[in-house]
């Protein structure tokens, strides 16, 4: 899995790093096909504090690309909420690929 970590208007720390690529350890559990994974953390120049610091990520796996996005006062809150939408998104992938269809019982006489 390729894993791109950048920050707009922001310097990525250490800790910051950390923080995220644990988060996404959660989606590498559920679905192991994925082949890319590019997230961009932003803190914007709004006047109000409230939904300043936001995180975006795209995923591509195989079979298709998903993206999410959150905003929140706290960027760590806003990875959370990221991490948890994106891992929704993977696990209804998931079962989209898997095959739930059943052979219909033979009858016996």
């Amino acid at each position: 899995m390729n894993l791109t970590i950048s920050g707009h208007h922001l310097d990525v720390t250490p800790a910051l790093r950390t923080y995220v690529t644990s988060k996404l350890d959660r989606i590498t559990r559920h679905f192991d096909q994925v082949v890319d994974v590019k997230v961009i953390l932003t803190v914007e120049k709004q006047k109000e504090k409230e939904r300043r610091q936001k995180a975006e990520c795209n995923i591509h796996v195989k079979g298709s690309d998903m993206f999410a996005e959150c905003s929140h006062a706290d960027l760590y809150a806003a990875v959370d909420e990221l991490v948890d939408k994106l891992d929704r998104q993977v696990v209804r992938h998931k079962d989209r690929l898997q095959d739930h269809h059943h052979e219909a019982p033979k009858r016996v006489m």
